[in-house]
């Protein structure tokens, strides 16, 4: 019995102590929930945070001096900020705006597919697209035959902007609905105007302090110091795409960030855009804010690239002294085909050491510094100035290829040192018939490229046999990547492959065109130069690049330096490489281009037959008995080879220092090896 007392009293002291304590927890939350209720309201209500994005620097583009390509500038632009922009004054801070910014000549931006016409409206050309998301579900809800007018009765409902004349109307709409595509947000302020030089940015500085939410800021913006210096390579930057957007906003994107577009801008993004900053405000009821937390930004890493602007400049201007060299021998020979056709060309010097691009030339060229002023004009001006001919540009080889050919044949044992054709001027085995410039005779390997015989090459591509001679073309970096940081073209290797997917049939005589260099073979001159710098090394192929190193903004830290880095072998042995180096020494010799030219060098010609003038070639690489730098040039529709021929003269001067004291008579020169 006295255990049962015990256990009763302990069971009323546990259920004592657990009233207790359920009554001060009751106590308590009723005190929370009535008497303290508007206090932490108030404190709820003053909670309010938005974190906004501030800039990150980017990263500068350099030369191999550290000449500047692409360079930061301080700017100004205009930020509407939501925090401090009251709703109900938008509108007129928008007119304020507008009036200030064209007065100073500054333009603000304008995403609206509407154009204003007097007094009314139409749809802007050839935005679709932009007409079709106005009208969406998601914006204004209209029918697909809605009007322009229609349209912009909706949208002046919508802004609350009836009050307003005709032509405020049309600004504000315009400037509203571009901000609300911009996601416009407490986290995520306006840039309504960018790019304002210091004495606009005064003026609408002095004109706008008393105006909440309009904040005039400090940014950097990029400028291109010689915007003609290798454009295709150094690339531009812009505002994201919505594309773009998509694909980035997981990496911290934010919907109006600047992206790299094209070249090393494009290519190299993660490392010159640094990591953004930000700043967190805190909102009080009454409108107010203060700054609760700031974090810095980071800025991106610097890039030096391999290429020499001062070079580069001078192989562009030998461009287009090639194509001026073209017209001429035209207006002197007269006739079709024969040069009236030549609009473009393109030169890639290789160091053959590391393949280091030293220069990438591309003709016609543009600047860079006006790619979004004059990308419409670019669009339709004769020769396609936005196509990167130096690592694009594939157009068939000509007998250029020939060395390749002769390196794999020797290696094979389709032919040996010794051996010897015939030429009669023309090739007709397997029911082909292909001509030959000249009628050579009996030749031998030497001579055969040398005098650049097509019924030679023909036979020894026809021995070698088409699998055989593109497993070692493409050793040399012909008809695929050659692994260039920013964007190439593969080419085309003329074969059963490409044929299969092309949906023609192949033939095996198609060989011997094949291995002449014609057929479809077509390659860039970024791999053209890489294949001759390959023989250069003695059969070694790297990989080309056009960045040296990577630094961290200041320049004083190196986070990347390039180093060479093999990508294949050709396979030949050196023997019967050296025989094949040895023949282009003597075709060298033999061109006109090099006649007392004081140094030795290896090369080869090449014309291309093709719809219009021929195409005029030509690889070359310096000094022959220790090569320093590999050459290619292509002419497209240059007619003769050694127009070529002469541009990689005066390319190999300037880099060597050597003077030119021969002046060349255009006039006598109807006739070449080639």
């Amino acid at each position: 019995m006295i255990g049962t007392k015990v256990r009763k009293w302990r069971y009323a002291m546990i259920l004592a102590t657990l009233t207790i304590v359920i009554g001060i927890f009751c106590a308590r939350l009723f005190r929370w929930q009535l008497k303290e209720n508007e206090i932490y309201e108030e404190i709820a209500l003053t909670s309010t945070e938005y974190t906004v994005s501030t800039d990150a620097i980017r990263g500068e583009i350099f030369d191999v001096k550290g000449q500047p390509l692409a360079q930061n500038t301080t700017g100004y632009r205009i930020v509407i900020n939501k925090i401090f922009m009251p709703d109900d004054q938008l509108n007129e801070a928008i007119c304020k705006l507008i009036t200030l910014t064209e007065q100073c000549g500054c333009k603000w931006k304008n995403e609206l597919p509407i154009l204003q016409s007097g007094q009314g409206y139409r749809f802007e050309d050839d935005r679709e697209t932009d007409i079709a998301q106005l009208k969406s579900k998601d914006n204004l809800n209209m029918n697909p035959y809605s009007t322009a007018a229609d349209c912009m009765l909706r949208l002046v409902e919508k802004y609350d902007c009836g009050g307003y004349d005709k032509k405020q109307q049309y600004q504000i709409v315009s400037v509203r609905y571009t901000m609300e595509k911009n996601l416009y947000s407490g986290s995520i302020p306006y840039v309504f105007a960018d790019d304002l030089d210091e004495g606009a940015m005064n003026i609408i500085s002095e004109n706008t302090q008393s105006d909440p939410g309009i904040e005039i800021e400090a940014c950097a913006v990029r400028k291109y110091i010689n915007g003609t210096t290798a454009p295709h390579i150094v690339g531009v930057t812009g505002l994201v795409s919505q594309e773009e957007y998509d694909e980035l906003k997981e990496k911290g994107y934010a919907y109006n960030d600047i992206v790299g577009k094209l070249g090393v801008e494009y290519a190299f993004e993660d490392r010159l855009r640094g990591k953004s900053g930000s700043r967190t405000y805190e909102v009080n009821p009454d409108g107010s804010a203060v700054v609760k937390k700031t974090v810095n930004s980071q800025p991106g890493d610097s890039v030096y690239l391999t290429i020499d602007s001062e070079y580069q400049q001078f192989v562009q201007q030998v461009l287009k002294e090639a194509i001026d060299e073209t017209h001429e021998y035209h207006k002197n020979k007269g006739g079709k085909n024969t040069g009236e056709d030549c609009v473009g060309a393109a030169a890639v010097v290789l160091n053959v050491k590391d393949f280091s691009v030293l220069c990438a030339a591309s003709y016609p060229n543009y600047d860079i510094s006006r790619y979004y002023t004059d990308y419409n004009k670019l669009l339709t001006t004769k020769g396609d100035p936005l196509v990167n001919r130096a690592f694009n540009g594939a157009l068939a080889p000509g007998s250029t290829f020939k060395p390749m050919v002769a390196s794999a044949a020797l290696e094979e044992g389709a032919i040996t040192d010794k051996t010897t054709f015939t030429c009669q001027g023309i090739y007709t085995k397997g029911g082909l018939k292909l001509s030959c410039m000249h009628v050579h005779g009996t030749l031998n390997l030497y001579e055969g490229i040398r005098d650049s015989c097509n019924v030679f090459f023909a036979e020894t591509a026809r021995l070698l046999g088409i699998e055989k001679m593109n497993v070692y073309a493409k050793r040399c970096g012909l008809g695929v990547r050659t692994g260039v940081e920013i964007g190439e073209s593969s080419g085309t290797l003329a074969g059963p492959e490409y044929s299969e997917m092309m949906g023609t049939p192949w033939y095996e005589p198609l060989v011997s065109p094949a291995g002449i260099g014609q057929s479809d073979n077509q390659f860039t001159p970024l791999q053209l130069a890489t294949y001759v710098a390959t023989i250069a090394n003695n059969g070694v192929r790297l990989k080309p690049h056009v960045v040296d190193k990577i630094t961290d903004y200041t320049g004083k830290k190196v986070l990347y330096q390039s180093e060479p880095e093999v990508v294949d072998n050709m396979g030949v042995s050196q023997k019967n490489l050296r025989e094949v180096q040895k023949a282009m020494n003597m075709a060298a010799n033999s061109y006109d281009s090099f006649d007392g030219f004081p140094m030795q060098i290896a090369g080869k010609t090449g014309t291309a037959e093709n719809a219009g003038s021929d195409h005029a070639n030509f690889i070359c690489y310096a000094p022959y008995d220790h090569p320093q730098i590999a050459v290619a040039i292509m002419i497209e529709h240059g007619t003769k080879s050694w127009v070529a021929a002469d541009a990689a003269e005066k390319i190999l001067r300037k880099y060597f220092d050597i003077k030119d004291t021969k002046k060349k008579d255009l006039t006598a020169r109807t006739t070449s090896n080639e």
